[in-house]
């Protein structure tokens, strides 16, 4: 296999997935983080266990969480994380609902995180300084 699809928030399981000789995955969050994603995705691929183990546990982890949490939050969150991205496309089709206020809040601060975290190894500072 070359490519895994359909696993919710597949880079749960991304490492797994490269030991088993498969290669991609689709991910959501290439749609409101893709330079996040992208670097993530380098991590699992170089093998860089201490980095996969910290976005893990910084951001993924938690999204999933959130995800988890309501029946159709798979589509919501992923709609939720472009307008919070300043893309707006508009609400989810019933009946999907959309997250709820606090959980848009969570996913909100998430997304600020990783823009920092991006921002921060932009300039080279250690990933320590979290």
């Amino acid at each position: 296999l070359t490519i895994v699809n359909g696993v919710p928030t597949a880079e749960i399981i991304a490492s797994q997935c490269f030991a088993a000789g498969i290669r991609s995955y689709s991910s959501a969050v290439f749609s409101f983080l893709p330079e996040f994603a992208l670097g993530y995705y380098c991590a699992v691929r170089d093998g860089d266990r201490a980095e996969v183990d910290r976005l893990l546990d910084a951001f993924y982890v938690p999204v999933t969480g959130i995800r988890g949490r309501k029946r159709g939050y798979a589509v919501s969150i992923v709609k939720a994380g472009l307008r919070l991205a300043g893309r707006d496309v508009g609400p989810v089709r019933p009946p999907l609902v959309e997250l709820a206020p606090r959980d848009s809040d969570e996913l909100g601060t998430l997304i600020a995180w990783a823009k920092d975290y991006l921002a921060r190894r932009a300039r080279g500072e250690s990933e320590a300084a979290e």
